[in-house]
């Protein structure tokens, strides 16, 4: 091949990653959640340049509410690893991908299950606010396909296409946790509550379907705060907030009302079966003290349930609900 015939055929060959990297950035800069973004790119980039595996390398603790959370999909849970800060910055120290078909100089940095079948691989570093917190790592079959030889143009190109997009994704998302979410206990704010409740109420009057809300509050908060102080109460706040959420149903809302007081939703659910939430949030805290210093602080709460026949609106519910509680409070 001539040296015309062969900067032709490279061009050509320029042209069309740069085409699919366009279409990649196209498509990822449409997600809304940093969860989407990831779990897109992950496709994209295996479909378009028939990689063998693509995962991605988060530095622990990573920044990435999502992770933990289980609506990820099984798929992606599996394509997504921890690595140490330290480890990354190992691969990536001049800020570069990092590429080589000698795999045994990744370990112990990463586990031989992660390459396993592999002959070459890519790590493409993930910066944020100058920041090293991940890596995409390619591999595949071929031994040739990445070397350290290989030019690292489109890649660092595609570095910091993805490293932008996460970056306004991620503001964006905690724009709106601020704007929705209780900053102390992550438990939804009063905004994120009335939205949740007249949509349910909505949805009963449109499918005839039952809603019911639990109102609650945590007995003798004041004197927590007076005998140990306001940081205890803080995370007797924290404490109830986390363990409602863990016992409620996926579809069931838990909002931080005012001080002490939680409102939960319970969509689909009966007075009768309000009742049965109500009774087992209670015992359930009436058994479980909360780990405070070298001691278990006895933590209760009280609990006033309420349905909706679908003529109340949201405020006459809530003072339902509020009224069961006092008379409940009064009761013990």
């Amino acid at each position: 091949m001539s040296e015309l015939s062969e900067l032709i055929e490279n061009s050509r060959t320029n042209e069309v990653i740069a085409q699919k990297l366009f279409d990649i950035e196209k498509e990822i800069l449409c997600c809304h959640s940093s969860q989407a973004l990831l779990q897109r790119l992950l496709d994209l980039i295996q479909q378009k340049f028939d990689l063998g595996d693509i995962r991605l390398l988060l530095v622990e603790p990573t920044p990435f509410v999502y992770l933990s959370d289980n609506k990820q999909s099984q798929k992606h849970q599996t394509k997504t690893h921890t690595i140490s800060a330290e480890a990354l910055n190992h691969f990536h120290h001049d800020r570069k991908p990092f590429l080589t078909n000698q795999l045994t100089c990744l370990t112990p940095n990463i586990s031989r299950y992660i390459t396993k079948g592999s002959q070459s691989i890519a790590l493409i570093p993930l910066i944020m606010e100058n920041t090293l917190f991940g890596s995409l790592l390619f591999t595949d079959i071929c031994k040739e396909r990445f070397h350290d030889q290989l030019g690292t143009m489109f890649l660092e190109q595609l570095s910091v296409k993805v490293s932008l997009c996460l970056s306004n994704v991620m503001i964006r998302e905690q724009l709106e946790r601020l704007a929705n979410y209780d900053p102390l206990t992550g438990a939804g704010n009063r905004r994120l509550m009335e939205a949740a409740i007249n949509d349910e109420l909505i949805r009963q009057k449109r499918y005839k379907v039952p809603f019911s809300i639990l109102f609650i509050d945590c007995n003798k908060f004041k004197k927590i705060n007076d005998t140990y102080g306001h940081d205890c109460g803080d995370k007797v706040l924290i404490y109830v907030a986390t363990q409602l959420k863990k016992l409620l149903r996926e579809n069931d809302g838990c909002f931080r009302y005012a001080g002490d007081e939680f409102v939960i939703t319970l969509a689909s659910q009966s007075y009768d079966d309000a009742l049965k939430a109500s009774q087992r949030l209670v015992e359930f805290f009436n058994v479980n003290p909360m780990p405070y210093q070298d001691m278990l602080l006895p933590i209760t709460i009280s609990c006033g349930a309420a349905a909706s026949s679908g003529n109340e609106d949201m405020d006459h519910l809530l003072k339902m609900a509020d009224k069961q509680l006092y008379l409940q409070k009064d009761n013990t």
